[in-house]
């Protein structure tokens, strides 16, 4: 399968994967190692909200307490918000929203079919308000079009602005297949950055260390000055702010 069309209109389904991932963290060989989901694949994309393979995942690592993260640039994780607050009281979870830039124009032909970036800002913020520690991993940041220092701050504010608890800078790729379907693309939309691109890019899939070293140096100064990592999330309480304590305990726990 392709980068292109492939990519936007083939899925494939793992439907028993709720069932192996049970079988593999009962097995006497797991080690308890901690899960990252959505590296790869985002595992809340569209075809999760008809499969909902995501509730048996979550249930089985909550009921092994295994610990485990979520990166996604959705917001239908917060249909799963239920188990992930119960599996943060019996292990370490966390979670990643991406949102890379949060110019609303340029969503719309970079990233069509995905959910508005203040819209993830907003699931990020949910995330943490109901305990489950959540950052932002600020990908991509796309050379010559959203890396300009008041492009970057107005990200890096709205970023401070929903409660992210971190914030990791990651500049474009273009490994084989997402480079060519990238400069097609730049040609038709932005033909005048296609040489710098070229340059840039001329060496691989990374752009050069001192751009990235720049870039990322610069998100962090920003990060520091709107106070990314400053909110305390509500896992503090240890008590999700929707699961009231029982009747019976006192006063005094019930308000800490």
């Amino acid at each position: 399968m392709d980068a292109g069309a492939d990519f936007d209109s083939k899925i494939v389904v793992k439907v028993n994967a709720a069932e192996l991932a049970r079988k593999e963290l009962a097995s006497p060989r797991w080690g308890g190692h901690h899960v990252a989901m959505g590296t790869n694949v985002d595992c809340y994309q569209r075809a999760e909200g008809r499969y909902k393979l995501m509730r048996g995942i979550l249930a089985a690592l909550r009921d092994a307490a295994n610990p485990f993260s979520i990166l996604t640039k959705g917001t239908l994780i917060l249909r799963d918000l239920d188990l992930l607050t119960e599996a943060a009281d019996v292990t370490d979870v966390s979670a990643s929203v991406s949102v890379g830039f949060v110019d609303p124009e340029l969503w719309r032909t970079v990233e069509p079919g995905t959910p508005n970036p203040r819209r993830r800002l907003e699931t990020c913020a949910t995330l943490n308000d109901n305990g489950v520690a959540c950052g932002v991993l600020m990908a991509p940041i796309l050379p010559y079009l959203t890396d300009s220092p008041a492009q970057l701050d107005r990200t890096v504010k709205e970023i401070a602005d929903s409660g992210a608890t971190h914030i990791a800078p990651i500049v474009l790729h273009l490994r084989p297949g997402a480079r060519e379907w990238w400069l097609s693309w730049l040609s038709r939309e932005h033909p005048r950055l296609v040489p710098r691109y070229l340059e840039l890019y001329g060496r691989g899939a990374y752009a050069p260390k001192s751009y990235q070293q720049r870039v990322t140096g610069l998100v962090q100064d920003l990060a520091e000055r709107h106070g990314v990592g400053r909110a305390t999330p509500a896992m503090a309480r240890r008590i999700p702010p929707h699961r009231p304590p029982p009747p019976d305990q006192p006063e005094q726990l019930r308000l800490l």
